[in-house]
């Protein structure tokens, strides 16, 4: 595009946006803090999945110093159920490098930005246009595919050197914009009508820019190398209780998948003799196991739990070290769990006194 047609194709887009853009929380404030917890939620997660979230975490922790000081158990509980969890731990990380060597308050420089722990490029493009108004691009995979859409891009998105091929034409067409409403423009254009699939051509404010729409091959773009499909492992939940309601959970690691999280011990295999001796060992006494009337896939990005449950009566283990506890029915409640294990407290809650 020549200077004029990046005019044009502004003023088209901001138009559209400001009769059109979604009216969402996180636009209300141009608080930085706000801002930076919208973007890191918002990663892999759907917009109206994030609303309530988003709202009772700032609830929660109002401002940087208080999510800095908040226990990670309690961060977690907040973020319960919206998955990706590492991304609480990095944002918290994050917030108190900010408050030690910012004085709390997130700086305005790039270099700065991309320094604070769970900041990459995309988050710190959002913060700086959206935040601090300065003309610095923010391309995620939305944005990606409207701008290969728009000028037939044809490579891989998949690879870093075409990422940045992105964010040098988004570089130029920002410049002449207001960089916070440009940014916001660019992901509703993506949400709203520049879709994944049966994108809506015909109301697309910028249709006339588009080189995929002038061929008709918008399905073709964008190009993306495929993943190799997600693996399926089968897993028994250990419900071990004694007769008073207690129930045995333990701590995952402090890294991996799902790190930090409170769950159910869990038996990776399809044999009740494996989980009848996992339970034992787990206790140290005898358990006799019975299967419930519960089972639950859930599917990660690389990975699909399919879940069965055993349930078995046992005394409370005479030593237990601090990845495991015996807590009641309520106490469960106030620690973060993975949500299979939310599910199998709901079906203990609709089966209690069964």
């Amino acid at each position: 595009m020549d200077f004029s047609q990046i005019r044009k194709f502004n003023h088209d887009l901001l138009s559209w946006f400001h009769e059109n853009g979604r009216d969402l929380p996180w636009r209300k404030t141009k608080d930085p803090y706000y801002i930076w917890i919208s973007e890191v939620m918002l990663q892999q997660t759907q917009v109206d999945t994030v609303i309530p979230y988003y709202q009772r975490f700032i609830d929660w922790f109002p401002t940087i110093r208080a999510l800095a000081d908040a226990p990670e158990e309690r961060v977690l509980k907040s973020w319960e159920g919206l998955g990706y969890y590492s991304r609480a731990r990095n944002l918290q990380s994050g917030v108190r490098e900010v408050a030690e060597k910012y004085h709390g308050r997130l700086p305005d420089d790039k270099k700065q930005l991309l320094s604070i722990r769970g900041i990459g490029p995309y988050t710190a493009g959002a913060l700086l246009s959206i935040a601090f108004d300065e003309p610095e691009p923010a391309v995620d995979g939305n944005v990606m595919r409207v701008m290969s859409r728009i000028f037939l891009i044809d490579e891989d998105i998949a690879k870093s050197g075409t990422k940045k091929q992105f964010e040098q034409i988004v570089q130029e067409l920002i410049r002449e914009a207001d960089p916070r409403a440009f940014s916001q423009s660019l992901m509703d254009l993506g949400a709203l009508i520049c879709r994944p699939r049966n994108p809506l051509c015909p109301v697309c404010p910028v249709r006339e820019f588009c080189g995929a729409y002038k061929e008709g091959v918008q399905s073709e773009y964008p190009v993306k190398s495929r993943k190799a499909g997600p693996v399926a492992k089968g897993y028994a939940i250990l419900l071990l209780h004694d007769e008073k309601g207690n129930f045995l959970i333990e701590k995952r690691p402090e890294k991996g998948l799902l790190a930090g999280m409170w769950q159910f011990p869990m038996v990776p295999g399809t044999k009740k003799a494996a989980f009848t001796e996992a339970a034992e060992k787990i206790s140290g006494q005898s358990v006799r196991l019975r299967k419930e009337n519960f089972s639950c896939t859930h599917r990660f990005s690389h990975l699909i739990w399919e879940l069965t449950l055993y349930s078995g009566t046992c005394r409370i283990p005479e030593t237990m070290d601090e990845t495991r506890r015996w807590l009641t029915l309520e106490d469960l409640a106030e620690l973060p769990f993975p949500v299979p294990h939310q599910k199998v407290i709901q079906w203990i809650n609709e089966n209690r006194g069964t």
